[in-house]
């Protein structure tokens, strides 16, 4: 349950009216902890449970063999300092990826997916949302291909399409979330039937926070703020060590996460604000690039975001949060 929950009881009606997963690299680029935070702090959605994963094994954010592991750490101290640990089932998935794109890992997360993904006793629809690889959710449906009509995946992950949109200057042809799993991307793409949302990397770029904001609206709000500006303050500092200079935003690429669900419209519940089309899924080759699949499913593609909203409901909740 929200933190905010108890502020809205007593200000608004505002109940849970989803469930959701939460699937994400939390040892990784800590874009992910700023929106487990934002989806802690809204109360329309009921948390199931938070999945920590694992990421490309040459990471730099991580080379350790427990990616998994930490990244479940990580998120354990977030909720500790939000004063809310022990209250949401914190699961780490595997600490490394998918042998290849039709055997799936076996881990407490993948089994957690199915149970919640077969309930029969609840009519709140369940969103999958992951901001990293699918290692997961692609075993899930592997394992049980009955759950893919009764959930929403949600990912942050995939290039450009050429018809859509051009990648930015220097780009690898390969993205960075989906080449922490090729082979769970190409299990989800080409062989599930999972309902899927994507928002490919010209679209996640879209979520800039500027660094004044950082210092202006995040960082003055409680130890939570506090908390989430350290993450980005350290992570600037240690790339200057390298020699790369961020500049004055950071991208925060997994909060439209929170956009397509927590704030869905009121009449007719959908992301009314953010722009998509319907695409044929394609299928994704061994080497990670799309291909066209005219007869694939339809997969709803993300053109546009309302990054207004999704921070300006940011700002709001962790200034209430910290009163």
């Amino acid at each position: 349950m929200s933190p905010l929950f108890a502020f809205c009881q007593t200000s608004s009606p505002i109940t849970p009216r989803m469930r959701v997963i939460i699937d994400n690299d939390f040892g990784g680029d800590p874009d992910g902890l700023f929106q487990l935070t934002h989806l802690l702090l809204s109360p329309s959605v009921e948390i199931r449970a938070i999945i920590g994963t694992h990421l490309n094994a040459h990471d730099g954010f991580d080379p350790s063999k427990t990616q998994a592991d930490n990244a479940a750490k990580k998120a354990r101290e977030l909720l500790s300092i939000m004063k809310i640990d022990g209250k949401i089932p914190v699961i780490a998935g595997s600490n490394s990826g998918m042998q290849n794109d039709s055997t799936p890992v076996k881990s407490d997360a993948v089994d957690f997916i199915i149970k919640e993904a077969l309930r029969t006793d609840t009519k709140l629809p369940l969103y999958v949302l992951c901001g990293a690889g699918l290692t997961e959710i692609a075993s899930a449906a592997l394992t049980k291909p009955e759950i893919a009509g009764k959930l929403t995946l949600i990912w942050i992950g995939g290039p450009e399409y050429n018809d859509l949109a051009l990648p930015p200057p220097n780009a690898s042809p390969i993205e960075y979330n989906l080449n922490i799993d090729i082979y769970a991307a190409r299990a989800v793409f080409n062989r599930s039937q999972i309902n899927l949302w994507q928002l490919p990397r010209n679209v996640y770029r879209q979520a800039i926070l500027p660094y004044s904001e950082l210092v202006l609206k995040i960082k003055p709000n409680g130890e939570i703020g506090k908390y989430l500006y350290n993450t980005l303050e350290n992570l600037m500092a240690r790339m200057q060590k390298y020699k790369l200079n961020l500049g004055e935003t950071y991208i925060l690429g997994d909060s439209p996460l929170v956009l397509l669900t927590a704030l869905q419209s009121s009449f007719e519940p959908d992301p009314s604000s953010s722009d998509y089309v319907n695409k044929p899924c394609p299928t994704i080759s061994s080497s990670g690039i799309y291909q066209l699949n005219p007869g694939g499913r339809k997969i709803r593609v993300y053109q546009h975001i309302d990054t207004g909203l999704m921070f300006s409901d940011f700002f709001a909740k962790l200034e209430l949060f910290k009163n």
